[in-house]
C-alpha cells in the first residue's frame, strides 16, 4: 500500500476532501464522528494480540494457539450483532473452544477487565476533547466494536465527552456499512454536511463517510505503524496527525 501523506494542519483544508473550492468553502463542521481503535485510543498490536489471547488461554484452559485462532475466527460474530452481551461472547468463546460451560463466568470478567484497559485515553487526548466540547462541537463515536467494549464505555474515562455512541455490535453490522454512518447522524441530529468524520482508516470507514456525504479526515494510526488494522484502503483525502489537532483544524475552518 502506498503511503498516506499527512497534512500540516494549517493547509488540511485544501484537501478535495474538505474543500471544494476556494470560492466555496465548506461550513465549519457542528458535529465530529470519531473512530475508536486506533483513532481515540491505540489499535492492539499484535503482541497484544498475543497476550490477550494467552489470558483467554488460560482461563479456558487450552493452548494460546487455539485460543488466538478462536478469537479471530469469531471477530465477525463479536462485532456484527450476533452476540447480544459480554455474557453471550464468553458463552460463545466457551462453546467454540469446546471446554466447560463453568468457564463462562470468569471469561466473562476477564473480557470485562480487558474492556477496560483498553478504554483508557491519553491526558492529551481527552484535553483536545475538552476543547472541542468548550467550542460547541458535538462528538460522536462510531466503532466496530464487540459487547464487552459497548457495555464498558459508560464507565470509561471518554464517555463524558461524547454525545452519542455508536457501536456495531448494537447495530447489527460492521464498517463501512451505510446504515452506521446514518445511525449516528440521527443520534447527533445532524445532516451529512454538518459533520466532519476523523478516523485512521480501517474498515475502509473513511470512504464509507464520504458515500453518505460527510466529509472525512484522516488521523495517523494511534499507537504507531504496529497497530492492527482491518479492510483499510488508501486514502488521498486529507489528514491530520492525530486527534489533538482537531481544535487547531476546525479553528481554522475556511481560512487560507
Amino acid at each position: 500500500m502506498p503511503a498516506i501523506a499527512t497534512h500540516p494542519v494549517g493547509d488540511v483544508l485544501l484537501g478535495t476532501s474538505l474543500q471544494r473550492s476556494s470560492a466555496a468553502p465548506a461550513s465549519r463542521p457542528i458535529a465530529v464522528v470519531l473512530d475508536l481503535f486506533g483513532t481515540l485510543v491505540a489499535a492492539p498490536s499484535a503482541a497484544e494480540r498475543r497476550a490477550a489471547a494467552a489470558q483467554f488461554a488460560a482461563v479456558l484452559r487450552v493452548s494460546p494457539t487455539v485460543a488466538e485462532s478462536v478469537l479471530s475466527d469469531s471477530w465477525q460474530a463479536r462485532h456484527d450483532g450476533h452476540l447480544a452481551s459480554t455474557t453471550e461472547v464468553a458463552a460463545y468463546l466457551v462453546t467454540r473452544c469446546d471446554v466447560s460451560a463453568a468457564c463462562v463466568d470468569e471469561l466473562e470478567m476477564l473480557l470485562a477487565r480487558i474492556a477496560h484497559v483498553r478504554l483508557q485515553a491519553d491526558a492529551t487526548l481527552l484535553q483536545a476533547l475538552e476543547q472541542l466540547q468548550r467550542r460547541g462541537v458535538r462528538l460522536a463515536v462510531l466503532s466496530d466494536a464487540s459487547p464487552d467494549i459497548a457495555e464498558a464505555w459508560s464507565g470509561g474515562d471518554l464517555a463524558p465527552y461524547f454525545d452519542a455512541a455508536v457501536f456495531s455490535c448494537r447495530e447489527g453490522a460492521v464498517k463501512p456499512a451505510p446504515q452506521l454512518f446514518r445511525a449516528v447522524l440521527r443520534e447527533l441530529g445532524a445532516a451529512p454536511h454538518q459533520v466532519l468524520y476523523c478516523g485512521d482508516g480501517g474498515g475502509d470507514e473513511l470512504a464509507g463517510a464520504e458515500r453518505v456525504g460527510i466529509r472525512a479526515v484522516r488521523v495517523e494510526r494511534r499507537g504507531g505503524s504496529t497497530g492492527l488494522a482491518f479492510g483499510e484502503t488508501p486514502w488521498s483525502g486529507s489528514s491530520i496527525p492525530d486527534v489533538e489537532a482537531l481544535p487547531s483544524l476546525l479553528d481554522g475552518w475556511g481560512k487560507r
